[in-house]
């Protein structure tokens, strides 16, 4: 009798459709003479959808979810997320998932799978939550358990178990949502961080993957200090004047930026605190009505960072090293894998589109630094209290020095992601690594 292996993707993280192509390549990978796949959809408002395995094969969410049927009319074409469809009754969301699967309960699981393989990233699917949900109702799962999870996903945390273990990491700097809204003189925190960790420093949110939010400070300039921490904090200032000098095509591409959920904010966004908007069309329609050139309109994730972090930027060669567990629960590191980059951040844009980055396993460093990279990255999965499996990034310096940041519990499942490359160094290809 197989085993069923419920392949649990989507998420409502700014990762969600990283998770999705994960959840992808899982259901294609898994050995099916051993493992029965049953894809579990979860969407951005929560819903656990039995999905209907015909949609594994979209490009991207959108393309299926929510149905067409369900979309209201966008007269300037805006792909969007169900989010966006506002509050949806209980009648219409039954409606909406019945076009694509069937909505299930964590109380089913056990009865309809026996493994869960997760590939959901970022905020309640790599912090602990579905960990903690899994283990409620007694289902096995892959990857880090509770505890490993919650710390992997905090860089805040993460800063003082580098210190405890004896891990050389990047200093860092934290400054919280209110500090930064209630300081005027932004240029002030400007020139302590300076003070405190020099320049070039990297502006990062302590709990998004794929880089997202983060930017490298290069330059003594206030306008794009205060731009980079806002984006960090996802928020978007734009006043009245700028908007209306927009020609209708730059005023189009500034809302799909704005709410692309990767490179901009997303959706829903709190405009100055009062009014809360679900869709890119009614962005539009607000922003036509604000009079006043000087007018300045705030806009605020609702999934924004409640502080963010500032690091010392590391000069040297970035890597990233796989760490899994053999039979007798004792980590082992794979071959890192070095990563060459066109630009200072390996952004969501360099980690997922090709030609934006090269990825060269083993790292083009003498043997003995390789080990030396591979014994720090399993003492800081030992010092994460890791299970099953992580992926640490890191630099090494021109001088040999190891700096490690970054531990993900949930790798990225993408075919050309570190996870299967670094695998197929020690002679796996990506079904027998999934089996195993």
């Amino acid at each position: 009798m197989k085993l069923r292996i419920g392949i649990i993707f989507g998420g409502n993280s700014r990762e969600r459709e990283i998770s999705f192509a994960g959840g992808r390549t899982v259901y294609d990978n898994l050995n099916k003479n051993l493992f029965e796949a049953v894809p579990v959809f979860t969407d951005s408002l929560g819903n656990f959808i039995l999905l209907d395995w015909q949609f594994v094969y979209k490009g991207t969410i959108r393309d299926f979810y929510p149905p067409i049927d369900f979309l209201p009319p966008s007269p300037h074409s805006f792909q969007v997320y169900i989010e966006s469809l506002g509050k949806l009754s209980d009648t219409d969301m039954h409606q909406l998932i019945s076009k694509v699967g069937r909505k299930i309960e964590p109380s089913e699981f056990k009865h309809l799978f026996d493994f869960a393989f997760l590939t959901l990233h970022g905020p309640y699917g790599e912090d602990g939550n579905i960990q903690g949900l899994l283990e409620w109702y007694g289902v096995p799962y892959s990857g880090a358990g509770i505890l490993p999870s919650a710390v992997g996903i905090d860089k805040k945390v993460q800063q003082s178990i580098f210190g405890n273990a004896g891990i050389l990491h990047p200093k860092g700097v934290l400054i919280s949502r209110s500090a930064w809204k209630s300081n005027t003189y932004k240029g002030d925190i400007f020139e302590d961080i300076i003070g405190k960790l020099g320049m070039p420093f990297v502006i990062k949110p302590p709990r998004q993957g794929s880089s997202i939010g983060v930017a490298v400070m290069n330059e003594k300039d206030n306008m794009v200090f205060a731009e980079a921490v806002n984006k960090a904090f996802f928020i978007q200032e734009i006043s009245s004047g700028k908007w209306h000098s927009f020609s209708e095509h730059q005023k189009i591409q500034f809302i799909h930026d704005l709410t692309d959920i990767r490179s901009g904010m997303g959706l829903p966004v709190w405009v100055n605190n009062q009014i809360l908007l679900y869709h890119p069309e009614e962005l539009v329609d607000f922003l036509e009505k604000v009079q006043g050139a000087e007018t300045m309109t705030i806009l605020e994730s609702v999934d924004g960072e409640s502080e963010i972090l500032f690091e010392t930027f590391i000069e040297g060669k970035e890597f990233s090293c796989i760490v899994i567990e053999d039979e007798n629960h004792q980590p082992i590191a794979l071959p890192p894998t070095e990563v060459r980059k066109k630009q200072s951040v390996f952004d969501y844009r360099s980690k997922y589109l090709p030609g934006m980055s090269r990825k060269i396993t083993p790292i083009e460093v003498p043997d003995i630094q390789i080990e030396q990279i591979r014994k720090a990255c399993c003492q800081l999965y030992e010092a994460m209290y890791g299970d099953v499996y992580a992926r640490i990034d890191g630099f090494i310096t021109s001088s040999g020095e190891i700096y490690l940041n970054d531990p993900n519990t949930t790798s990225g499942m993408m075919p050309s992601g570190f996870f299967f490359h670094q695998a197929a160094e020690i002679g796996l290809n990506p079904s027998q690594f999934i089996t195993y």
